[in-house]
């Protein structure tokens, strides 16, 4: 019997319970060893974390976990998710692990594997490490001659300092810029504002003092608010605001106007079309991404695939579509041509270069599209499968027919928490609150 504790972004909890405890972060790390056991050359594994305090639990118990399978650990300490793929592939290593809740408080955390080539692990290759968990790992142990080794990465924050610059068209500076950057206490602290720095930027730096409890406390991705404010004050020319593993980004105009997901990928798609640098006719996005971003792309002749929610099936659409722009509305940005997963300060700098070619400002620049108007709201449940309640089926069908060949209504449940996310979108803003907050209300009597 597995244990299902994989969701949409790897495994993610409350830290010191289960599943998010060291003894079964022990497990997880033996049975995905086992998995990736592959011939006879010494295995490596990278591990990299954000900066919340469970993350000094976690880390040595994954260690333990691989060299007790006879795997060599390299640790990198916090780290951007992106940078730890990154590693795992110019390290040529079997496995890439990032101990991070991504965008959720100091309370959680989370682990995500990555494979040999940089990529997120497929749901079939969760469900064999499930399995490997629950079927005798242990019988699986390396030799006491063959157990594996420790060790510190250094110069870890160098390279990953060094690709991302490579990144930036090569002749462009970002000197006469100024810059908010908001890293969320989380694991770009040091590394976002150097890259910056380091092409010509003038940077006020945010959220650059973790202290293991403040990771994306009322800053970040997530609560951009007070980066907003702070371009404002600091007549800035643009904000960046990355979450606590620094895998997407939010970005604030020079007005304080927030610029999300969908526009940035409406501007990478317009600019790298133009460059002749866009495969394939069309980005990736989700099922949550907005109607006006597919009507922006339309007037370029360009299509959007959508995908199901969750940058890991973004990537999976991507490659197989021969796609190299594709992301979500909440920030998460994949440029494939650079790198295997979301990466917020490769994304930030695309759209830096853009301001730097036609010198005009943010607010003109990074606005494609009127989006149409949108609600999500997420409801919490405890216990119970609310989505198979006839009352909810009954709401959801009245919803749906409300908005029939104007908009549209997504309904899903999170993969890494137990709330239900409703989000509608059409013409009338009026019609749209009306279907949510009627299926949300629906839920939350239900669900008790």
């Amino acid at each position: 019997m597995t244990r299902d504790i994989f969701g949409t972004d790897g495994i993610r909890g409350t830290a010191n319970i289960e599943p998010m405890t060291a003894a079964t972060a022990l497990r997880v790390a033996m049975a995905t060893g086992h998995r990736f056991l592959r011939g006879d050359h010494r295995h490596l594994v990278v591990i990299g974390k954000d900066t919340r305090l469970s993350g000094y639990m976690l880390e040595p118990a994954m260690t333990a976990g691989f060299i007790s399978m006879g795997m060599d650990v390299v640790l990198v300490g916090p780290l951007p998710t992106p940078a730890v793929a990154m590693l795992t592939r110019s390290l040529r290593a079997d496995l890439g692990v990032v101990l991070s809740a991504s965008h959720n408080p100091y309370q959680d955390n989370g682990i995500k594997l990555f494979g040999p080539e940089g990529y997120k692990l497929s749901d079939t290759v969760e469900r064999e490490i499930e399995e490997r968990m629950d079927n005798g790992v242990e019988e699986h142990l390396a030799a006491s001659g063959q157990l594996g080794k420790a060790m510190r990465l250094d110069d870890a924050q160098g390279r990953y300092i060094e690709y991302v610059k490579n990144t930036f068209p090569k002749g462009l500076r970002l000197d006469g810029m100024k810059v908010v950057i908001d890293c969320a206490h989380g694991a770009a602290y040091r590394v976002a504002p150097l890259v910056l720095w380091e092409l010509g930027a003038e940077v006020i730096p945010m959220g650059t003092q973790p202290d293991g409890f403040n990771i994306n406390h009322d800053c970040g991705a997530t609560e951009p608010q007070a980066m907003c404010a702070k371009v404002v004050d600091s007549k800035a020319d643009i904000g960046i605001a990355l979450d606590g593993d620094a895998d997407r980004l939010i970005i604030s105009d020079e007005k304080g106007k927030v610029i999300d997901g969908d526009q940035i990928m409406a501007l990478v798609a317009m600019d790298w079309k133009n460059a002749g640098h866009l495969r394939g006719d069309a980005l990736v996005a989700t099922v949550m991404s907005n109607m006006g971003l597919e009507r922006y792309l339309a007037s370029l002749d360009l299509g959007l695939v959508r995908a199901q929610v969750g940058d890991r099936y973004v990537v999976e659409t991507m490659r197989s579509g021969g796609h190299n722009v594709g992301g979500e509305q909440s920030g998460h940005i994949i440029l494939s041509d650079y790198s295997t997963t979301g990466d917020g300060l490769i994304a930030a700098l695309q759209v830096l270069s853009v301001l730097v070619k036609t010198g005009r400002p943010a607010s003109e620049v990074a606005r494609c599209f009127d989006p149409f108007p949108q609600m999500l709201r997420s409801v919490s449940f405890n216990g119970t499968e609310p989505l198979e309640n006839s009352e909810v089926k009954a709401a959801i069908a009245e919803g749906e027919a409300k908005l029939a060949g104007n908009g549209r209504l997504v309904i899903r449940k999170s993969g890494t928490e137990p709330l239900v996310r409703v989000m509608a979108e059409a013409e009338d803003e009026a019609v749209v609150g009306g279907v949510v907050n009627r299926i949300v209300e629906v839920i939350e009597r239900v669900s008790g």
